[in-house]
C-alpha cells in the first residue's frame, strides 16, 4: 500500500465513461474509429437484467445525445430509438479492456493502480518530466487513448480523491496545491464517492456542492451522517492520506529503451534485452545483488503489452546470461508472441534480487561446474516451465512419506541445499531406491507372532515366499499430524526366493483391535 499525502506525490486519474461502447465499436469499427469520422451507425448500448427487467447500463455520446439514460428499460429506449444497438453487457471483457490500457499505461509508470469498472491511477510523481512536464505527459496519453478508440479524461493532482473528482465531475487538467479547495468547491456532493443513500440525504438538506459541505460546521455533519463523510472530503483536500495499491508487484530496478523504429525478430529483441542487461549491471553491482527474477516487457505499436518472465537458479549479473534467459522463454512462447507491427518500447524488470557471492575460483574446477549446473538448470526451466526439473529436499519428519519434499531445482539450487542422493537422510542400503507415493495394501497369510517377519505374502496378486528378512524397526506416528490413536508401524526389509527385496511394514500390533495391517512401501534395486 502507497500513502499518499498532498504534495509529495501527484496522482493521474483516469475515468472512461464510455469504456463499454467503446469496446463494441473498436470491435466493430476499428481501434481507431474516434480518428476518422463516425460511421453512419445507430447508438450503441448495452443491456443486463436488473430487478426482473431489461435495462440499460452503458451508453455511448450518441445515445446520450438523444436522451437516453442508464437505467432505463430496452423496451423504452427502443420506442424513443427503434434502430437502437442493444448489446448485452459484458462484465469480463470490460474487465479485459481496463487490464489491457493499465498494462499500456506502465509506459509512463509502473504505479498502476485499478479504480472500479472505468478508471484507472497513476502515481507519476517523479517521472513526469521525462515526458515534458505534467502538461504534456497528460495530453500525450489523452491523445492516444483516443487514437485507440476510447474516451477518456484526467486530472493530476496530489490527492487521488480529488484527481478522481476532477476527471469524472469536473474538466481535469493540472491542479495545483494551492488551487486545490478552489477547483473542488463548485462539484457536486456525488464526485466525494459517498454512498447514494449519503448523497440523497445531503441534497435533501440543500448540501449539493462540496463548497457547501466545506463551510458547514463538522460536528453536526458527523453526527448525522458519520466519519466516512468528512474522511472522503478531508482525502479530497488533500488533508488525510488515501491509500492507492499498484495492481501488480513494483520491480526493484528496472531500465528500458525505446525505440525510433518497432522491431520485430527475436534476434533484435533478444540483443536489445543484452544491451538493457548490461546498463542494469551497474545498479546490481551497487548494491552488490543479482538478479533472481527477471520481466521482460514488450510494448507493442497498437496498445498490447506481452510480459515475459524468467527465473535464475542464482543471482545473476552477466547480461549474457540474462538474455539467455529470455532467448529459451522466448523460443517456449514463439507461437503466442505476436509481433504485429512491431515493439516500439522494451523494458527489463528485476523482480527479485539476493546478495551476490564472488568467491575465489579454485584449481579444480568446483566453481565452473556449480555454474555450469546452475546455467543447465536456468536454460531447462525457462523453456519447459520450473517444474520440469525437481530435486528433494529433507523435511522435519521421520515418517518416510513426509521426510522429504520435491521442490522445484530452479529454486532449491539457489537455496545452497543438496539435494538428497537417496531420497532420505538415511544410509543407502536401509532405504529402498524407490518409495511408493501410497503405500500399497499385501496379504499376508502367516506371520511370526508377535512381532515377526512373513513367511509369505501376496501383493499385485504374485505370491512371494519370504527367504530373508530384517527387522522390526519400528516407527511412531507424529501425533499432531496423524492424531492420539495413529497405529505404529514395524519396518521390515525382505528378499524372496528369486532374490526381489521389499520394504513392507505391519500397522498396527497382534493381539490388539483393530487387527493389523500390512502394507508395501517400497522396493530395492
Amino acid at each position: 500500500m502507497l500513502g499518499l499525502r498532498a504534495g509529495s506525490q501527484r496522482i493521474l486519474a483516469l475515468a472512461f465513461p464510455h469504456l463499454p461502447t467503446d469496446r463494441v465499436a473498436r470491435r466493430s469499427w476499428g481501434l481507431s474509429w474516434r480518428s476518422t469520422r463516425r460511421p453512419d451507425a445507430p447508438p450503441i448500448v448495452c443491456s443486463a437484467r436488473l430487478n426482473n427487467a431489461m435495462r440499460l447500463t452503458a451508453l455511448d455520446e450518441a445515445a446520450e445525445a438523444i436522451g437516453l439514460r442508464k437505467n432505463q428499460g430496452v423496451a423504452e429506449a427502443r420506442a424513443m430509438c427503434p434502430k437502437l444497438d442493444v448489446v448485452e453487457e459484458d462484465l469480463a471483457a470490460d474487465r479485459r479492456l481496463l487490464d489491457g490500457i493499465a498494462d499500456w499505461c506502465d509506459r509512463y509508470t509502473p504505479l498502476v493502480a485499478l479504480d472500479g469498472r472505468d478508471g484507472l491511477f497513476l502515481d507519476i510523481s517523479g517521472c513526469a518530466h521525462l515526458f515534458g512536464g505534467e502538461k504534456a505527459l497528460l495530453a500525450d496519453i489523452l491523445a492516444r487513448l483516443f487514437h485507440m478508440g476510447l474516451d477518456a479524461r484526467g486530472a493530476i493532482s496530489s490527492a487521488p480523491g480529488l484527481s478522481w473528482a476532477a476527471s469524472r465531475f469536473g474538466r481535469g487538467g493540472i491542479i495545483a496545491d494551492e488551487d486545490m479547495e478552489t477547483v473542488l468547491a463548485p462539484l457536486p456532493v456525488a464526485s466525494l464517492r459517498l454512498d447514494q443513500q449519503t448523497i440523497a440525504a445531503l441534497q435533501k438538506l440543500g448540501l449539493k456542492q462540496i463548497g457547501d459541505l466545506v463551510m458547514a460546521p463538522r460536528a453536526p455533519l458527523a453526527r448525522r451522517f458519520g466519519t466516512q463523510l468528512l474522511l472522503r472530503l478531508d482525502q479530497a483536500l488533500g488533508r488525510d492520506e488515501e491509500p492507492v495499491s499498484p495492481r501488480r508487484p513494483v520491480a526493484s530496478l528496472s531500465a528500458e529503451r525505446r525505440l525510433i523504429e518497432p522491431v520485430q525478430a527475436e534476434e533484435d529483441i533478444l540483443y536489445l534485452t543484452g544491451q538493457i542487461a548490461q546498463s542494469l549491471k551497474t545498479s546490481l553491482e551497487e548494491r552488490g545483488a543479482g538478479g533472481r527474477a527477471f520481466e521482460l516487457m514488450l510494448f507493442r505499436v497498437d496498445g498490447r503489452v506481452f510480459r515475459i518472465a524468467a527465473g535464475a537458479s542464482q543471482p545473476l549479473r552477466d547480461p549474457k546470461r540474462i538474455a539467455a534467459l529470455f532467448s529459451e522463454r522466448l523460443q517456449a512462447v514463439h507461437d503466442d508472441l505476436d509481433a504485429g507491427y512491431g515493439f516500439e518500447i522494451l523494458r527489463l524488470n528485476v523482480m527479485r534480487h539476493e546478495a551476490f557471492d564472488t568467491p575465489q575460483e579454485d584449481f579444480d574446477g568446483a566453481r565452473q561446474k556449480d555454474a555450469s549446473l546452475a546455467g543447465f538448470v536456468d536454460r531447462v526451466s525457462a523453456r519447459l516451465g520450473a517444474d520440469c526439473l525437481q530435486n528433494f529436499q529433507l523435511c522435519e519428519s521421520h515418517v518416510p512419506e513426509r521426510a522429504v519434499a520435491a521442490a522445484p531445482a530452479i529454486h532449491g539450487f539457489a537455496s545452497g541445499k543438496k539435494p538428497v542422493a537417496s531420497g532420505f537422510p538415511w544410509s543407502r542400503s536401509e532405504r529402498p531406491l524407490r518409495l511408493f507415493r501410497r503405500p500399497e495394501p499385501v496379504d499376508v497369510s502367516l506371520a511370526e507372532v508377535p512381532e515377526g517377519p512373513p513367511e509369505s505374502f501376496r501383493w499385485r496378486r504374485v505370491m512371494h515366499r519370504v527367504s530373508r528378512s530384517q527387522g522390526p524397526e519400528r516407527l511412531a506416528m507424529e501425533w499432531w499430524i496423524d492424531g492420539a490413536d495413529a497405529q505404529p508401524r514395524d519396518y521390515f526389509r525382505l528378499e524372496d526366493d528369486t532374490g526381489h527385496r521389499f520394504w513392507l511394514y505391519r500397522e498396527g500390533l497382534y493381539g490388539q483391535m483393530p487387527p493389523p495391517r500390512w502394507f508395501m512401501h517400497g522396493v530395492f534395486a
